[in-house]
C-alpha cells in the first residue's frame, strides 16, 4: 500500500505539537487521537515506542465523499500516524488513492485532492 511519509529530525513531542496546525492549514481537524503505547501497555502489559494515530477530517471533503458513496465512511477519517525512532520522528498518512479511490472510481478526483492536501500537510512539518 502506498503511503505519504516524512522523517523529521525533530523529537516526537515537537513533531506531535506541529501536526494539528499543519492539518488545520489544509482544512483538517483532529477528531480522534489514539495513544498506541498507552493502549498496548494497558491491554497487553507490553512496552512500545511512542506512537499516536490521529484521525483527521476535512468536513467538506468528507461530505463530498459520503454524497458520492455512502460506504466511503468506512475509510474516514484519514489516519495520520506519528511515531518515534531512536534519532528521529516519522509522520505517515495513508494514500487515499490506494483506499477510497479503489473502492469507487467516482471518488478518484476527490482522493487526488485529499492526497495533495495530505502531501502539503507533511511538507509543512
Amino acid at each position: 500500500m502506498s503511503e505519504l511519509s516524512r522523517t523529521l529530525s525533530i523529537d516526537y513531542d515537537a513533531t506531535l505539537a506541529k501536526v494539528p496546525a499543519a492539518l488545520k492549514a489544509e482544512g483538517f481537524g483532529v477528531l480522534t487521537e489514539i495513544d498506541v503505547r498507552d493502549t498496548l501497555r494497558e491491554k497487553l502489559g507490553v512496552e512500545f515506542r511512542r506512537y499516536k494515530i490521529l484521525g483527521a477530517c476535512n468536513p467538506p471533503l468528507a461530505y463530498r465523499a459520503l454524497q458520492t458513496e455512502l460506504q466511503a465512511g468506512v475509510m474516514l477519517p484519514c489516519n495520520v500516524i506519528v511515531y518515534e525512532e531512536e534519532d528521529h520522528t516519522v509522520v505517515t498518512a495513508i494514500d487515499p488513492l490506494e483506499t477510497i479511490a479503489v473502492r469507487d472510481e467516482r471518488l478518484r478526483p476527490l482522493a487526488e485532492e485529499v492526497r495533495m492536501k495530505l502531501a502539503r500537510v507533511l511538507d509543512r512539518l
